[in-house]
């Protein structure tokens, strides 16, 4: 069994998507972001960076205690480990799928997320930040289609742990004013990917779905929303002991 700290942002569903296709058992426990549900000191036992997602390990591998594990990108890193799947075992496969895997991690995702910011969440619309981050996460997608005109999937023949990460990002693009339908190549493993049962199961899971209250174009939050996700409160966490 594996707890799976959870919301419903690319990030959760990227390892939501990993637990199904892995066929791992697996009880997810909900927080609602908006309302701080992370700001506390029990999940910084799990997160000391009090973000989502999370997983602890009731079963790990050695035997021992259960075994928290966080940060999205090292959770696929550990589950491939642990299933012996989705992650190539030669030297090369294994390389190519991580260096993709740590392109989302390092570029797509926060890239992609301060556009979301901008573009979504801040409360003035200025045109410098907007322009250079949908400028950004437009790019990144690019290189996404150049890739993908290469090979069926990101680490080339097989589907991996970095076609698990990228996916869920790639669909918010919307959100930002980007039609993926522009890039081909990017559009055909988006609606491949998509059509696998276990990324269905868990887009679609009545505990991992996707709330109407975070696919808003245009967020309004209360002030206390805007102090867990992006202000005071969210800097208050890291002086909990």
């Amino acid at each position: 069994m594996i707890d799976l700290h959870y919301v419903a942002t690319a990030n959760g569903m990227k390892v939501a998507i990993a637990l199904q296709e892995m066929a791992l058992d697996y009880r997810v426990i909900n927080y609602d972001l908006f309302a701080g549900a992370h700001l506390n000191a029990r999940f910084k036992q799990i997160n000391p960076n009090n973000k989502l997602p999370a997983i602890v390990d009731l079963d790990p591998t050695d035997g021992g205690a259960p075994f928290p594990v966080f940060e999205s990108g090292a959770i696929l890193l550990y589950l491939a480990e642990k299933t012996g799947q989705f992650l190539p075992a030669d030297s090369r496969g294994r390389s190519v799928t991580l260096q993709w895997l740590f392109w989302q991690m390092a570029g797509l995702g926060p890239m992609h997320g301060q556009a979301h910011h901008f573009l979504r969440y801040a409360p003035e619309r200025f045109d410098y930040p907007s322009k250079r981050y949908a400028n950004e996460a437009l790019r990144l997608l690019k290189v996404l289609d150049y890739r993908l005109a290469q090979a069926e999937y990101l680490a080339g023949d097989e589907y991996s742990i970095a076609d698990m990460a990228v996916w869920p990002w790639v669909g918010g693009a919307a959100l930002i004013d980007i039609d993926i339908a522009e890039l081909p190549a990017l559009s055909r493993w988006v609606k491949q990917v998509g059509e696998r049962p276990a990324v269905q199961a868990a887009v679609e899971g009545k505990q991992t779905a996707v709330p109407g209250e975070y696919t808003q174009k245009h967020a309004v939050l209360t002030p206390e929303q805007w102090s867990n996700m992006f202000g005071e409160n969210l800097l208050a966490a890291s002086d909990i002991r």
